[in-house]
């Protein structure tokens, strides 16, 4: 069993949509059933899913053990950016996934760490998800780091909590921006009627995203974009919020297709993070991949 804590930071939500907002990987119904198998405790006791949280409440979520036939090692070329004892960066390519979840079971950027890596992958993500410290969409390109240790895990979870650990991304957005540069600082949650989808909500959580503008061209502009927070799908709905959603975004955008695009137009460029056992800063690049280069060609 994998055991998260969560402490509520704000009152009168209903708990189920309290556990999906935390864990955007699960639906309410999805958080609902866990109440109702009594994997949701608050004090030690099991609750109703009608519970409405108070600010400082502590519930603690058990998430059954996923069978070990779903997460096995698989032999999966990695494009490794930076390897060594205690974590690994990865440029991973659009379309895999990060980690095991419903309808992909397999091909995982995990099912490949596990082959890679063997048995050196930290525990703290839980079982489902080895080393895995931070995530990136399935059709988002680019850098991510893992961890082969917890004392690694822990400090680079530190430092994203602290914000310490800076993730720069490159996407081209439909629209030309009008200024050169700005900062979006709007709360993210789930989607009131699509639990599928995260939005711009005053019930949600911080996030903040700091963006320039690289290029405009007649149609579109090509943008960096800096994460200050890390929540779900961030870049997209905030960027879709100031009216210029992704290039290629189905969900956040026009449903067109797109030349050399089937998602978004995203790529996470950059990492800069303190390596946990030397304390020496650690910069890295990723060049952009072949179809956000095209997409540039084109515009």
């Amino acid at each position: 069993m994998d055991t998260k804590t969560l402490i509520a930071q704000e009152s009168g939500v209903r708990v189920d949509s309290f556990i999906a907002e935390r864990f955007p990987e699960i639906t309410r119904s999805a958080a609902v059933r866990l109440i109702e198998q009594g994997h949701v405790t608050l004090n030690g006791n099991p609750i109703r899913k009608n519970h409405r949280v108070t600010e400082g409440e502590s519930f603690s979520v058990t998430f059954p053990p996923i069978m070990e036939t779903e997460l096995v090692a698989e032999d999966i070329p990695l494009e490794v950016a930076f390897e060594d004892e205690h974590l690994i960066v990865v440029n991973k390519p659009r379309g895999m996934v990060v980690h095991p979840a419903p309808g992909h079971n397999g091909g995982t950027l995990v099912n490949a760490l596990m082959s890679h890596c063997g048995d050196s992958l930290s525990g703290i993500g839980g079982s489902a998800r080895p080393g895995i410290v931070h995530r990136i969409d399935k059709m988002t390109s680019g850098l991510i780091i893992a961890a082969k240790n917890d004392a690694a895990h822990l400090s680079l979870s530190a430092q994203l909590q602290s914000r310490s650990l800076s993730r720069i991304y490159e996407a081209v957005t439909i629209g030309r921006l009008r200024e050169e540069s700005g900062t979006i600082d709007a709360p993210i949650g789930r989607h009131r009627t699509d639990r599928k989808k995260m939005a711009v909500t005053p019930q949600g959580r911080h996030a903040v995203t700091h963006y320039e503008v690289l290029a405009n061209y007649d149609r579109n502009a090509h943008v960096r974009c800096r994460l200050e927070t890390g929540r779900t799908h961030q870049i997209r709905i905030h960027m879709a919020h100031i009216g210029h959603p992704l290039l290629g975004d189905f969900v956040y955008g026009p449903k067109k297709s797109v030349p050399a695009l089937d998602g978004q137009c995203l790529h996470a460029r950059e990492l800069k993070f303190i390596h946990p056992a030397s304390g020496q800063q650690v910069e890295l690049s990723s060049a952009l991949p072949e179809y956000f280069a095209e997409v540039l060609k084109r515009l």
